[in-house]
């Protein structure tokens, strides 16, 4: 019996071990010279927080898959052969949002890299700190000041990225409060926000014909390196995903032989959950529960506030996988870990 029991916890503590040994390790490089935070797992670049001057605006960029691939696309800052060169302020992953207090932090730098719009309004990087590392996750906490043209506050941003590694499966958990810090702060409804995602050429969805948007044309593709499709929570697919409400929207294709999932999820304690999804065919995905009028066709209107010294929370989760699609129902498991999460 003695021996029994040895061997069993023998066996046990060589399956723990084993385990452990095989969840990969999150690291995290903060380097202030460079603006920049890295995220590596097992000593791979899986993304880094960026907060270059020429930007106007912290980014994840650029992001990779677990097996090395780069799902953002490298315009303006690395430009890559056959990339599209619109939409400049379109970079990485993002938080930021077209009108508040009627300026623009969505579309500053729109005219070019560096480049400020006049309405442009700049969040700024002010610390890193509580930076965690270790099996399977690290994390760290950051603050941000969202100023105007000239130079006022108008939100605090105190923020927390989670960075999950298993398998072939990369996430990163956003939780972003904003606080209205000397007066009330509007975010009026617009279309242009709020949490979003620019991914490469080959994950763009395959169209015909061109269409604009505000003063911008954009050509629709046509060859086959285009691979992208949307698939929504609620069963929508493709273009048809723009303007409608899911918990999920999960955008999906090919990089040379592997296949891609790219998942965003809303929590049900953000803002009027599920949220609306800004997710158009070049290769933008967002998540705006804000922009109500753009997206019914002026059939609602929405004029969201945050009354002076007053803060409001918004949580997502981006899920990247590798070499696989996530089936709805993988996705679903996800989407209700993350929502009691946090």
């Amino acid at each position: 019996m003695k021996i029994k029991i040895l061997y069993t916890l023998t066996f046990s503590i060589f399956i723990m071990f084993s385990c452990n040994r095989n969840v990969p390790k999150v690291t995290l490089n903060e380097d202030p010279n460079n603006k920049n935070v890295e995220v590596m797992v097992n000593g791979r670049l899986f993304t880094v927080y960026n907060w270059r001057d020429d930007i106007f605006k912290p980014v994840l960029y650029p992001v990779y898959t677990s097996a090395g691939t780069e799902i953002t696309r490298g315009y303006p800052i690395n430009q890559r052969d056959g990339e599209r060169s619109d939409h400049p302020h379109q970079i990485g992953i993002m938080l930021n949002y077209r009108d508040v207090n009627g300026y623009n932090f969505w579309g500053n730098g729109s005219q070019g890299l560096g480049i400020r719009n006049e309405d442009g309004g700049i969040i700024k990087h002010v610390s890193v700190k509580n930076i965690s590392e270790g099996k399977g996750k690290g994390s760290m906490k950051t603050v941000e000041s969202w100023v105007d043209p000239y130079g006022k506050e108008l939100l605090k941003e105190d923020s927390e990225y989670h960075f999950i590694a298993k398998d072939n499966i990369r996430i990163i958990d956003r939780i972003t409060t904003l606080t209205a810090t000397d007066e009330d702060v509007s975010m009026n409804d617009k279309k242009d926000g709020l949490f979003a995602i620019r991914v490469a050429r080959e994950l763009e969805i395959p169209d015909q014909g061109t269409v604009t948007f505000d003063t911008e044309t954009v050509q629709g593709n046509t060859d086959n390196i285009v691979t992208g499709n949307y698939l929504s929570s609620e069963g929508q697919t493709g273009l048809d995903v723009w303007g409608t409400r899911a918990r999920w929207m999960d955008l999906f294709g090919i990089i040379g032989d592997e296949k891609i999932s790219i998942v965003m999820c809303d929590h049900p304690k953000n803002p009027y959950y599920p949220t609306y999804w800004h997710a158009r065919g070049y290769g933008l995905l967002a998540a705006n529960p804000l922009g109500w009028s753009d997206f019914t066709n002026n059939e609602k209107q929405l004029n969201f506030n945050i009354p002076a010294g007053e803060s409001v929370t918004f949580r997502y989760r981006v899920i990247i996988s590798s070499g696989k699609y996530l089936k709805p129902e993988i996705i679903n498991e996800y989407a209700d870990e993350f929502a009691t999460k946090y």
